[in-house]
């Protein structure tokens, strides 16, 4: 009897054992439904395809005077006058300023009196009443008093060597010239912008090449321009070369000192053109990927090289194939290599 007891004892025992195992099983399938269950993530793509590409490049810079004129003495000297200001228009050899001319009365009258003796005493070598060494003496005492005062006139009363526009003014009248010019004048027509542009164009940049100018000060006006200059060597540091874009004024619209954009145009060129929503950006780096979709269903994450940004689009140099199919949405949840839903209309 008591072994019997034993015996339904281990019998109800390893029933329940069994029940427990059934109940945990049971519990346990439910999960594994809802893995397998998960939804694909929903994208949407689009084909793309090689295209006409122009091939241009926006640089930014100043605008310039063509011609840039410090007006200033030779030495420091006190202003006596001034006879125009900033924002004058002046032509080639007009007065623009008067210095004292107190050294200049002194250098006229040494001049003159140089001169005189000079006069003289050629008039005595050529009849032999006069040595050569005296003679070449005054000749030399003449001309050294003459250079002088020329250059003292030239000092005393300044003019402008070009035509153009007054743009600064650094003294009052009374003031002692020291350091700055009194005046800088700037030539408006033509003016002038300098750009740096990337070795990698140094091949497509020509001189005489058209460009087109925009000014934040005029929008909505695009003045046609020219290459005139390109420096013929690349800086190291920078790995640019210095252009020289000039620009008609005839209305003198331009102004120096204006922001401007060069557009430079080279060409077109056949590359790949995708939605700028397919581009994505890697965290922490400067490279761009696009997911591309594949036949199997997943998507592959490839990297591209981006060329030139064209409103709502970006040209692709590198990383995918003309008739690519790639993801242009739902971009979030995915990773190289996941099934995904296409959910295209």
């Amino acid at each position: 009897m008591k072994m019997n007891g034993i015996i339904k004892t281990l019998l109800v025992g390893g029933v329940c054992i069994a029940s427990v195992a059934c109940s945990s099983k049971k519990a346990a399938e439910p999960a594994t439904e809802v893995v397998a269950e998960v939804a694909k993530p929903k994208v949407t793509t689009a084909v793309v395809h090689v295209q006409d590409v122009d091939q241009q490049s926006v640089f930014t810079g100043n605008v310039e005077g063509y011609t840039v004129n410090n007006i200033t003495p030779q030495q420091p000297r006190r202003i006596t006058r001034l006879m125009v200001d900033v924002g004058d228009k002046v032509y080639a050899g007009q007065k623009v300023a008067e210095m004292d001319n107190a050294s200049l009365i002194q250098a006229k009258a040494q001049y003159e009196n140089n001169k005189a003796n000079f006069e003289r005493s050629d008039e005595l070598y050529k009849f032999g009443g006069e040595s050569k060494a005296n003679w070449e003496a005054m000749k030399t005492a003449y001309e050294v008093s003459k250079s002088a005062y020329e250059n003292l006139l030239e000092n005393t009363t300044l003019v402008s060597p070009i035509s153009g526009v007054v743009t600064a003014r650094n003294y009052d009248t009374g003031d002692m010239v020291a350091g700055q010019p009194i005046f800088v004048v700037q030539k408006i027509n033509p003016v002038k912008v300098m750009i740096n542009v990337s070795e990698s164009l140094y091949s497509y940049v020509k001189k005489g090449m058209k460009v087109q100018v925009e000014l934040d000060a005029i929008p909505g006006k695009v003045f046609e321009a020219k290459i005139s200059r390109i420096t013929p060597s690349i800086d190291a540091a920078t790995r640019t070369f210095p252009v020289e874009i000039v620009a008609a004024n005839a209305k003198e619209e331009i102004k120096p000192g204006m922001y401007a954009r060069i557009t430079m145009n080279y060409g077109t060129r056949q590359n790949i053109v995708v939605p700028d929503v397919a581009v994505v950006k890697q965290l922490g780096s400067g490279n761009r990927y696009i997911y591309v979709y594949k036949q199997d269903g997943t998507v592959a994450y490839q990297r591209v090289e981006l060329g030139r940004r064209m409103d709502d689009k970006y040209e692709i140099l590198s990383g995918i194939a003309d008739g690519d199919e790639v993801v242009t949405s739902g971009h979030v949840a995915l990773k190289d290599g996941i099934a995904v839903e296409r959910v295209n209309e």
